[in-house]
């Protein structure tokens, strides 16, 4: 099937292309929109966070309703990845600072096998629930993310209302993810 295109007076365009091209402005145009009337104050409501229920590697319960109240990061990972693998260390950093506070990571492990996951734990020393991705875990994310979650590591920030705050594709450096969970957590008050 040939392409459609338009000749001009010095170049030539695919209209697929340009089709698409279009496509993408207009989802920018929308993006910047948003983008300009939430920084104007004019409330524009973040998205519930998915119910969701698992288990974890190590056999406890892990379930959107037990985090009802806390801020939390579900990040979307494999250990065949290097963008993921190279934010472990400091997700573990992160945890072991903040978990006390109430906050936590959720790993969901994609396209892995439970002997080679548990195994990356242990050798990690992966101190958050780790859980294996199922269709009911997936299908509660992907309305999140336009065209689904599609690529790892994806992170899905929720704050202690239960709203999603940021949807982050690739990776992030530690002092991103401690930024982001110091404006999750209430600040600790100060004794003079």
């Amino acid at each position: 099937m040939r392409q459609a295109t338009k000749k001009y007076l010095f170049f030539s365009i695919n209209m697929d292309g340009m089709n698409k091209l279009i496509v993408h402005f207009f989802r920018a145009c929308a993006l910047s929109l948003f983008l300009l009337i939430s920084s104007a104050g004019v409330a524009v409501s973040a998205p519930s966070a998915p119910v969701f229920s698992s288990v974890s590697l190590d056999g406890k319960q892990v379930a959107s309703s037990q985090l009802v109240g806390k801020a939390y990061i579900v990040n979307f990972f494999a250990s065949w990845c290097p963008p993921c693998r190279a934010e472990i260390p400091d997700m573990v950093a992160l945890q072991r600072k903040y978990g006390a506070r109430g906050f936590t990571f959720i790993g969901v492990a994609v396209n892995e096998t439970l002997p080679s996951m548990r195994q990356f734990i242990v050798k990690n020393k992966i101190n958050y629930p780790v859980v294996m991705v199922d269709e009911k875990l997936i299908s509660a994310f992907n309305t999140l993310v336009d065209g689904g979650v599609s690529a790892i590591p994806t992170s899905f920030v929720i704050n202690s209302s239960g709203k999603v705050t940021q949807v982050i594709t690739g990776a992030r450096s530690k002092e991103v993810f401690e930024k982001i969970i110091s404006e999750l957590l209430p600040q600790p008050v100060v004794s003079k």
